[in-house]
């Protein structure tokens, strides 16, 4: 793995990790929406068990007041961002779900507020909605984050979009907000919104019948035809109905299919004849750190 990930060094974006003993530091030049104090006797990344995790509603939906949290086994609130952790065994991830399949409120993980609930976007006061339903469930990869001061030199120079790393789920169900999901990555699309990059790993709940068919970009066009080219032009059209022009696509318009993923989470990815990583900024569990 260290092998590969070594061989398309030339080609990685470039990303920071943030483990041992740089993470202080790192954490501290961090802009504050990306920082989170976490409360003294919360359950830690380690001893949590996911399946015990469960979303919990407050106030009403479609209300600027509604936030979905996630608590344990406990009750106790914990954050879908930071203490979820990002792998689930045997080469697959958790996925936190953000907006479940064929719903339109945009929704999203509070970055700025304690436990990172989820709650809907907002802009100018007003709540943000998609101009038509997402065809897929849509959240993100726990732990991880789009470093904004990290420059792409695969991707027309695009720095990281200082969010979390973003997943489109493409299985039968339809999930609910708060859900977290086991799932495996397929490929990967380098989305350029407004200049920044804002990666989409498209990705199968293990849940799913079709899981076992599919493991490459191939397999979805396979088993999914036709889902990859309408993924992308979901997220390339979907601000045009307010004004703002096509998001665009790096990597010559397609998808990079996932080869691996090694034990400093970097995603080794094949596109057309080379290869070259994603490596995802983390954040490890913090506690006593900050």
């Amino acid at each position: 793995m260290a092998t590969a990930a070594t061989a398309s060094a030339t080609a990685a974006t470039r990303f920071t990790l943030l483990a041992g003993a740089g993470l202080r530091s790192r954490i501290s030049r961090l802009p504050t929406a990306v920082r989170f104090q976490r409360p003294r006797g919360l359950t830690t990344t380690a001893l949590l068990k996911t399946v015990d995790l469960k979303p919990k509603e407050q106030g009403q939906p479609e209300t600027l007041d509604y936030r979905v949290f996630l608590v344990d086994g406990g009750g106790r609130k914990v954050s879908p961002w930071h203490d979820v952790p990002l792998r689930a065994g045997d080469g697959a991830f958790h996925f936190i779900v953000e907006i479940p399949k064929e719903s339109s409120a945009k929704m999203e993980v509070a970055t700025d507020e304690a436990f990172t609930p989820i709650k809907q976007d907002t802009k100018k006061g007003n709540l943000r909605y998609y101009p038509y339903n997402i065809n897929w469930n849509y959240g993100l990869l726990p732990q991880t984050w789009e470093d904004p001061t990290s420059a792409n030199s695969d991707v027309e120079g695009a720095f990281g979009d200082n969010d979390p790393v973003d997943v489109v789920e493409i299985g039968e169900r339809s999930a609910n907000i708060g859900d977290v999901l086991k799932v495996k990555p397929l490929a990967a699309l380098a989305m350029i919104d407004e200049g920044e990059l804002d990666w989409k790993i498209v990705a199968i709940s293990l849940d799913d019948p079709k899981a076992s068919l599919v493991n490459d970009v191939d397999d979805v066009e396979k088993h999914f035809p036709g889902t990859l080219t309408a993924i992308r032009d979901w997220f390339r059209d979907y601000k045009i109905p307010d004004g703002k022009p096509a998001n665009r696509f790096g990597l010559g318009n397609k998808p990079a299919s996932k080869v691996s993923l090694n034990s400093t989470f970097l995603f080794s990815l094949k596109h057309r004849d080379y290869s070259y990583s994603l490596m995802v900024s983390l954040f490890v569990s913090t506690r006593n750190m900050l």
